[in-house]
């Protein structure tokens, strides 16, 4: 007991520290907000004269802008730690390396998720769509949140070091991701009325995927922080 109360709260003080710098740089209003307006602006003037296309893709659409958009969060986010040295105090702080991954994968879920939920409220107004499953909704974004936050918990302190950062984090975290894409994006179709059949298997898929990130980030946690 004593062991986990030492994890939870180091998971604490990291994910309050990696939102203290995001609030200081506001990296997701700067950088990460404007890409997902543009992305769904772009997908919006490309098919607008296919209304129904545009519905129907808009499951992936979501996923697919919230992965790219991951993939900036978790960038920026490495690139800030380094210059301000945080990567050094973490290894030389004595705070468990589980407790560290726990709180890097905390701050990078709540930051994704104020993202999807701009990206939502932007898609519903310029694709007009009518939302059915909500609780298929909600439920779906967060495991698969999870898992996408998970995964960047992993690889960002990894490269957070490496001068090819931009194009190394992409090559190792976007085939990761690709499972939690197909079933996030399947799960947010059959929601959508756009798919068939049940969409709980793609959570219990989801859940299943963002268990295995969890287990492998905490067992690795400890070489990663030594390595970064």
């Amino acid at each position: 007991m004593s062991a986990l109360r030492e994890v939870l709260a180091a998971a604490a003080l990291v994910a309050g520290k990696d939102l203290r710098i995001e609030a200081r740089s506001r990296v997701a209003t700067n950088h990460v907000l404007p890409f997902v307006a543009v992305v769904v602006m772009l997908f919006a003037f490309a098919l607008d004269t296919e209304a129904t296309t545009l519905r129907r893709a808009a499951g992936g659409l979501f996923w697919v802008t919230v992965v790219f958009a991951a993939v900036l969060v978790v960038q920026r986010g490495a690139q800030l730690e380094q210059q301000d040295g945080a990567g050094e105090a973490l290894r030389l702080s004595g705070l468990r390396p589980a407790g560290v991954f726990l709180g890097k994968g905390a701050a990078l879920f709540v930051e994704l998720m104020v993202v999807e939920v701009v990206l939502a409220v932007a898609m519903v107004v310029l694709y007009d769509l009518r939302l059915g499953g909500v609780v298929l909704l909600v439920v779906t974004a967060v495991v698969a949140t999870a898992a996408i936050a998970a995964a960047g918990a992993i690889y960002g302190p990894l490269v957070a070091g490496l001068s090819g950062r931009e194009t190394v984090l992409p090559l190792l975290l976007l085939p990761v991701l690709a499972p939690v894409l197909l079933a996030a994006s399947r799960a947010f179709e059959v929601a959508l009325g756009r798919g068939v059949g049940s969409g709980w298997p793609w959570v219990g898929m989801l859940g299943m995927l963002c268990g295995i990130y969890v287990v492998l980030g905490a067992l690795t946690s400890g070489p990663l922080l030594d390595e970064t």
